[in-house]
């Protein structure tokens, strides 16, 4: 990957002008986005607190692109630990309004073989505590989700897959379990009676931020394994799973390149239009250090400036 010029930008707010980039979340072992250059490490100042590592922002194939590390450089944050509302904030920060997500994944069917790329429709929430909205503290907003994932960009990464010739599998469940350890087996046997497809920790809560914030998301899930339910497969190990994901990590580079090259960037689809018809409480009775997290992420318009002290004359 390019280094660019080594310079850190820092941003804060939302961005304007220009053709909107494109992100991409990188998961366990995609840490980097192979082809990108003009590199620039941006630090987004977020209200909800540190993303889990500066932005990179650069281009692939004349397409801005803004990547983002999940776990952090050196894989450093549980998928419980991670600032999902950070992170999706600095997305919205600097202009993105598309999301590329990458995942690891176990599989939960027998047609999903390690080394498979899902591209998944939907999603069964299992986590436990984790902040996953942008509102509250004097403001109650409900976004609709019963479609998580952008259709658009979904098709945009199958399309990709056939371009590639990566064996892929178009819609799929994933259970987005707390972690950090692997399932137990009636767990995993469980998920399947659920209809799961695959499982991971981290992507629902991410999907579910995108959404508030009128962001499209979609994710390309690599399969790493069969969890725990197979009978022909031992309990999942870390060292199994980074073996696998070293092999995909080539693959899901190819998959991306080809996506980010034929997105459509341009106009807007539902995804982007949820935030409009969320929101519950009247604007006068929201707090105004509420007000000003939400319009970070363009959700609301700023408040107003203080009205001049000042007596007439």
């Amino acid at each position: 990957m390019s280094q660019g010029s080594g310079k850190t930008g820092k941003k804060r707010g939302v961005a304007s002008g220009g053709e909107a980039p494109v992100g991409v979340i990188g998961g366990s072992g995609l840490y980097q986005l192979k082809g990108l250059s003009d590199l620039v490490p941006t630090v987004v100042e977020t209200p909800w607190g540190q993303p889990s590592d500066p932005f990179m922002t650069g281009s692939l194939g004349g397409v801005p692109v803004v990547f983002l590390s999940r776990h952090g450089a050196g894989h450093r944050y549980l998928p419980g630990e991670i600032n999902y509302r950070a992170n999706i904030a600095g997305f919205a920060a600097l202009g993105v309004k598309r999301i590329f997500s990458v995942s690891a994944v176990g599989s939960l069917r027998e047609e999903i073989v390690p080394g498979d790329m899902v591209v998944v429709d939907q999603f069964i929430d299992g986590t436990r505590g984790r902040p996953s909205t942008f509102y509250g503290q004097g403001a109650v907003g409900h976004t609709g989700f019963a479609h998580p994932i952008c259709a658009d960009l979904a098709k945009t990464l199958v399309e990709a897959c056939r371009a590639t010739g990566a064996r892929h599998h178009s819609g799929g469940t994933y259970y987005c379990m707390e972690g950090p350890a692997f399932s137990t087996q009636a767990e995993s046997f469980l998920y399947r009676q659920f209809g799961a497809h695959v499982i991971g920790m981290t992507n629902v809560t991410e999907a579910r931020l995108a959404r508030e914030a009128g962001i499209c998301y979609a994710t390309l899930a690599l399969s790493t394994d069969f969890d725990c339910w197979h009978p022909d497969h031992d309990a999942v190990t870390v060292s199994d799973v980074l073996a696998v994901i070293a092999k995909n990590v080539a693959s899901a580079n190819r998959i991306l390149e080809k996506a980010l090259s034929s997105v459509r960037r341009h106009g807007t689809c539902s995804c982007q239009e949820a935030p409009a018809n969320a929101l519950i409480t009247h604007r006068d009775a929201i707090p105004e250090a509420t007000l000003e997290r939400l319009s970070f992420l363009g959700i609301l318009p700023p408040p107003p400036p203080p009205a001049s002290k000042g007596g007439a004359r």
